[in-house]
């Protein structure tokens, strides 16, 4: 008897297990045989500003909203949270609150787990139907937190006054709402996470977060795309493709930013292009190349070559506002860490603009001559011609046959930067904006030879013509 009722315990408490995980969807989050790999690592990041930008359907909204309850529950796998936290679910609208993030974190909460249910409009009971204004959830530290839901059509006031744990926008907000968000989460150091399509072209979203302009160490990114959601129906990807043009599909299945113009450098991809620093073999150290900006920034790169002819992007300087003097320190600094080869004079030997020979009204040497009086031998003599510069760098970054031949160190942030900014304007000329850096790439790629083609096998007929030639320019020579 004894036993029976120990079976029928065991029975019992399996049997509430059961119930437990079937409500608990965030215990199948990314757990079985399909992983959605971009999600985890965007969860991964240490960052305290991180957006996904993703097109429609790529599984973005997903991950800010189990974000969003790891936070509220205390049980992140990646973060340490030692206690209750207070955050801001941020929408569009109220409708697209109701229709999309409220009802994704709906979703990844055991009914257990919530305490109370603050309605704006609609019952509690049904809360999927209404709009929430916040929910109260039970913690594993024995306490409670709370996710508050705002939406931007709400105004700015609506954002003041209170100190977060966090905040994530789900799509593009207001700049005046997210620099609000922002002071709300400063005093508690708090994250902020945006889970968004690019659809409205080059906001400021794109120069803050995608150039990350003003080179915020905590701001991260990542791009999701179709392809990367391996819960999506290939028959239904082909589908949706065919249903779109172009210009749609950059922003709706890739998640990239459109201009109305198109991108120069379309064959760079920052996930394959950028790469961590590593130690360079001297071997390999090629050659330096300067755009010599006064007002504007000095731009200067470091490449390396290695013996496949593969360029590496090593170490950079770009500073504005500077004479030569300081610009040659720094760039002795940094040759005498890199180690970096010198001529028999002692000097270092770089590439730089041509128009660097002109004498300006405010001295008497050129900067060419400016730089040889710090040790530094500047060669001007390099091409220019912007479009066959574009070209050459365009097939250093992919080739006709898919290789690539160029590589850049993550540190080089402005010519990655710069890559990521320059596009095509009115007639068919780039934007000039922000390109210093890009110039120097170009000298650099233009100063090195054109890649060696191999001749075609020659036909029988080809060798017997060519035999002939010779014989009768013989005969007339004879």
């Amino acid at each position: 008897m004894q036993d029976y009722e120990l079976i029928q315990r065991i029975l019992a408490i399996e049997h509430e297990q059961a119930l437990r995980q079937a409500h608990n969807k965030l215990s199948f989050y990314n757990t079985g045989e399909l992983v959605h790999y971009k999600q985890i690592e965007f969860h991964k990041s240490s960052k305290r500003n991180r957006w996904v930008f993703g097109g429609n359907r790529s599984g973005k909204t997903e991950c800010g909203a189990v974000e969003t309850v790891w936070f509220a529950r205390g049980i992140h796998p990646y973060r340490k949270i030692t206690s209750a936290t207070l955050g801001w679910v941020v929408s569009l609208s109220q409708q697209v609150q109701r229709d999309v993030a409220q009802l994704k974190v709906l979703n990844y909460l055991n009914p257990e787990w919530i305490i109370d249910i603050a309605m704006l409009s609609g019952k509690k009971d049904y809360p999927q139907n209404g709009i929430i204004d916040y929910i109260t959830i039970k913690n594993v530290f024995g306490t409670v937190s709370r996710i508050g839901f705002k939406s931007c059509d709400q105004g700015r006031e609506k954002f003041q006054g209170t100190s977060l744990d966090y905040v994530w926008f789900d799509e593009e907000p207001p700049e005046e709402i997210y620099k609000e968000c922002r002071m709300r989460v400063l005093d508690t150091k708090g994250d902020i996470w945006s889970t968004m399509t690019p659809l409205k072209g080059l906001t400021w979203v794109y120069d803050e977060i995608y150039l990350n302009s003003k080179a915020d160490n905590e701001v991260w990114h990542i791009n999701m795309e179709w392809a990367d959601n391996p819960y999506l129906d290939k028959d239904e990807i082909s589908a949706l493709t065919s249903s779109m043009s172009e210009e749609e599909l950059e922003s709706r299945k890739y998640g990239r930013f459109m201009s109305g113009t198109g991108l120069v450098y379309t064959e760079f991809d920052e996930r394959i292009h950028v790469i961590e620093p590593f130690t360079v073999p001297r071997e390999w150290y090629d050659n330096i190349s300067i755009d010599p900006g006064l007002n504007n920034p000095l731009s200067a790169h470091w490449y390396a070559v290695n013996g496949d002819g593969v360029v590496y992007v090593i170490a950079e300087h770009y500073v504005a506002g500077k004479d030569i003097a300081y610009h040659a320190s720094i760039i002795h600094n940094i040759c005498d860490n890199l180690e970096w080869q010198r001529d028999s004079g002692g000097r270092i030997c770089a590439l730089i603009d041509s128009a660097a020979t002109q004498r300006t009204l405010a001295s008497t040497k050129s900067v060419v001559e400016l730089f040889y009086d710090y040790g530094i031998l500047v060669n001007p003599r390099v091409k220019k011609d912007m479009f066959s510069g574009i070209q050459r760098v365009k097939s250093y970054l992919k080739n006709a046959n898919g290789v690539v031949k160029l590589y850049i160190f993550k540190t080089c942030t402005n010519l990655i930067r710069e890559i990521k900014s320059y596009w095509w304007g009115d007639g068919d000329i780039p934007k000039k904006k922000d390109d210093h850096s890009l110039d120097e790439l170009r000298y650099y790629i233009m100063d090195k030879p054109e890649a060696y083609k191999q001749k075609a096998e020659l036909t029988v007929i080809q060798k017997d013509k060519q035999k002939l030639i010779r014989q009768l320019k013989r005969k007339q020579i004879t």
